[in-house]
């Protein structure tokens, strides 16, 4: 259900983008999905961003078709350009929300033409390197993947049968190694780990799983 419902999101962001040129005030409600990603990551780390969000599904679903999946440059996913991005999109928001106050038409206005500019940015992006580059460094996502760095939430359990083929790697919408965890106590917690499940779907031997460590020893080591 949960992978069904993702395969359809994006629409939420195409009518979000249609509907709020025409009707500006509409864009108040982007403001979910400002608020969900951190939120949610105290609890389980960046999973909105791999599972509900309506840009996230933009780009695995509709993006992939056309991005030449090449490796995400490193300076992206960097602390210190992460952290101006962050400062830098949330100065220019709040900036055009103390002229818009007030004003439900121009709040939304706003909302709108953040997501707007932002997606066309990730589009760029996802067109050059990999479709998930924006997700590398958005700001909402970034958040998120610091307070989960903090909590170090829903590990994903690496089992002893894990070969190190790789294919976890290339299934990882954020081109992560989950395969280096292989046989560790902790498992695998990036912070930026969307929790999206394409890698334990993708294991030719079951290796992976979310799920708490102690049920990792039970249900994953008799594969070993």
């Amino acid at each position: 259900m949960r992978k069904r419902i993702r395969l359809y999101l994006f629409w939420i962001l195409l009518a979000f983008l249609a509907t709020g040129l025409v009707y500006p005030a509409v864009g108040i409600i982007a403001l979910t999905c400002m608020i969900a990603p951190v939120a949610v990551a105290p609890f389980r780390g960046r999973y909105w961003c791999g599972n509900y969000c309506p840009r996230g599904s933009f780009y695995d679903h509709v993006l992939v078709k056309l991005s030449p999946q090449r490796k995400i440059p490193a300076f992206f996913s960097h602390t210190v350009f992460r952290a101006v991005m962050v400062l830098f999109i949330m100065s220019v928001f709040t900036v055009q929300m103390i002229y818009a106050w007030g004003d439900w038409a121009a709040m939304g206005k706003v909302f709108v033409q953040i997501i707007l500019i932002t997606t066309i940015v990730g589009i760029v992006l996802g067109l050059i390197y990999h479709q998930r580059t924006w997700c590398s460094f958005c700001p909402m996502g970034t958040l998120a993947s610091w307070i989960s760095r903090r909590k170090k939430t829903l590990p994903l359990a690496v089992g002893n049968s894990c070969v190190s083929c790789k294919l976890c790697t290339k299934a990882c919408p954020m081109q992560l190694e989950p395969y280096a965890a292989k046989g560790t106590d902790e498992g695998f917690c990036h912070s930026d780990c969307l929790k999206c499940n394409r890698c334990v779907e993708r294991c030719p031997k079951q290796a992976l799983q979310f799920d708490n460590l102690t049920s990792k020893k039970t249900s994953i080591s008799a594969n070993a």
